[in-house]
């Protein structure tokens, strides 16, 4: 089974005030490592962004309600998550507001398996700060370019976040190693070896005179 990194950014906290999404991220793992699949869409959620959601994510009300709604996109976000886990950090909240915005439509919740990184994080650093800020530090990950929330960033960055918290060694190295392999397969039957250059009569020479003098100096 494939799986879907998945991040939401929205107007506000919670789906009881009314609060809908502005922005759905995903991008595809295979073996744990990021495919060309992606899905992204920036929404018009048919309100007002709240003050603290805007300080969170920077998207304007006026760049909103440019975009398509969630009708318009649903049937090919559904189609992209279809038959895959879901591997989403505090899965409770993006996946209340996706519920909600197919609940408006009349549609059936999200029935996929959801593996849910802020729990896989607390199990393994209990006590500690476990945001995807604070994990990325932990891992040494570059997350420079996080200034403001974003749904594709936030699912590059817990791609990479997921696999240290599965202890597995980072994806890119492995590809990158499978991928030298390959380049040098007509290499595997050949034998290590030196090439060995024999000296000229002329190096031969040079080197006896120079023993012989060497003697000379030591015993005289």
């Amino acid at each position: 089974m494939n799986d879907i990194i998945l991040d939401t950014e929205t107007t506000g906290l919670s789906v009881k005030d009314g609060h809908r999404i502005v922005e759905i991220g995903c991008i595809e793992l295979k073996d744990l490592v990021p495919t060309q699949n992606k899905f992204h869409s920036y929404l018009n959620p048919e309100r007002k962004v709240s003050e603290k959601a805007l300080e969170v994510h920077g998207y304007t009300d006026e760049f909103l309600s440019k975009k398509k709604k969630f009708s318009e996109i649903v049937d090919e976000f559904l189609s992209f998550i279809k038959d895959k886990r879901l591997i989403i950090h505090n899965a409770e909240f993006d996946i209340s507001h996706l519920n909600n915005e197919l609940k408006i439509l009349g549609k059936n919740e999200i029935k996929n398996d959801i593996v849910d990184t802020l729990v896989l994080a607390r199990d393994k650093f209990p006590g500690s700060q476990i945001s995807l800020d604070a994990l990325c530090k932990k891992y040494r990950i570059d997350n420079t370019k996080r200034s403001l929330h974003s749904a594709l960033v936030d699912c590059e960055l817990l791609a990479k976040v997921y696999v240290n918290l599965l202890d597995q060694r980072e994806p890119t190295l492995n590809f990158q190693s499978q991928d030298y392999q390959k380049k040098n397969e007509h290499l595997k039957n050949v034998s290590y070896y030196k090439k060995v250059i024999l000296p000229s009569s002329e190096e031969i020479q040079k080197h006896s005179e120079y023993l012989s003098k060497k003697l000379k100096k030591n015993f005289f």
